[in-house]
């Protein structure tokens, strides 16, 4: 069995009888990043190292989507359909329209939505949620601009690493906090109350130090954040990415798994996975299929549960 539960009210409320996880393509070098393109039935990933991303359909298995993207990291979609990339090489959050009614989608051409805070370049923006009033939140850690691995390497103009709120209807970029030394993956819970964000300062480190953990914060009038605190600790590895289900279980990365936590940051299952997992979104035409990003392939498994952003 795939799923290994540890608390009751995880298996009355999700497993799916005789679900496992399967492998539905690999060839990638570092998978990040997917995001469900309902249009069609298909999945978008990042593959950062190789500057590409990559398309994924039940019928024409594998592609490769775009190239040249400038190591984009993380996705999601605007109400409208719009995808939002975070670019680590742009330093940017891009935004792709696509032809009405086109079908696979058909991209427009893109735009630049953000890049600079205070007249300065940001970091390297890593992952990226839309609330229900538009906003935009987003994390920018310092990875892209570490190596010209996953980005250019450079000097960070800002000092420190932000998570971000920005209000597409005027332009207004504004951080709602510097406490999370290197965030990572965000999400809301299913009533936008608390924000998840992860700190995976342990990543680049040798020496020990460093966090793998998540941090919950209190949304305060829906645009500011208040009372951080620690919500689980993440081992093996680290919360790379995570999504939030309708019953606000957060589905999080790890060196060897998908782990699954309550809100009240118990660890309820894990969900085994044969590499490193590196992101994760729920999709299918229920929104009950979890596609995980790692390592070199992009997995799936169909759960009697749906992403809280596709109820």
């Amino acid at each position: 069995m795939s799923i290994e539960v540890f608390d009751a009210r995880f298996s009355l409320a999700v497993p799916r009888a005789g679900a496992t996880l399967e492998r539905l393509c690999t060839g990638a070098i570092w998978s990040e990043g997917p995001v469900w393109m309902r249009e069609d039935g298909s999945v978008l990933w990042s593959d950062i190292p190789n500057n590409r991303m990559l398309r994924w359909h039940a019928d024409s298995g594998m592609q490769v989507w775009r190239e040249a993207v400038e190591f984009t990291n993380g996705h999601t979609r605007e109400a409208d359909g719009a995808l939002l990339h975070c670019s680590h090489g742009l330093r940017a959050i891009v935004r792709t329209r696509f032809a009405p009614g086109t079908v696979p989608p058909q991209p427009l051409a893109d735009e630049m939505l953000v890049d600079r805070y205070q007249g300065r370049r940001l970091n390297s923006p890593n992952d990226v949620v839309v609330k229900r009033d538009g906003s935009i939140w987003f994390t920018d850690p310092p990875y892209g601009i570490a190596s010209d691995h996953e980005g250019h390497k450079a000097e960070s103009e800002l000092g420190r690493n932000h998570v971000f709120r920005f209000d597409p209807a005027n332009g207004a970029l504004r951080s709602v906090s510097d406490f999370v030394e290197e965030p990572n993956g965000l999400a809301f819970s299913p009533d936008e109350s608390t924000l998840y964000v992860s700190d995976t300062s342990a990543a680049l480190r040798t020496d020990g130090s460093g966090h793998h953990h998540i941090v919950a914060f209190d949304v305060i009038g829906g645009q500011d954040l208040a009372n951080p605190r620690v919500f689980a600790v993440v081992n093996p590895g680290l919360a790379d990415g995570f999504r939030v289900d309708v019953h606000g279980f957060v589905y999080t990365s790890s060196g060897d798994s998908v782990q699954v936590y309550h809100p009240d940051g118990t660890r309820m299952a894990r969900i085994a996975v044969p590499e490193k997992v590196g992101n994760l979104t729920f999709g299918g035409a229920g929104g009950n299929e979890l596609y995980v990003c790692a390592s070199t392939s992009l997995y799936r498994i169909c759960l009697n549960t749906r992403g809280a952003t596709c109820a």
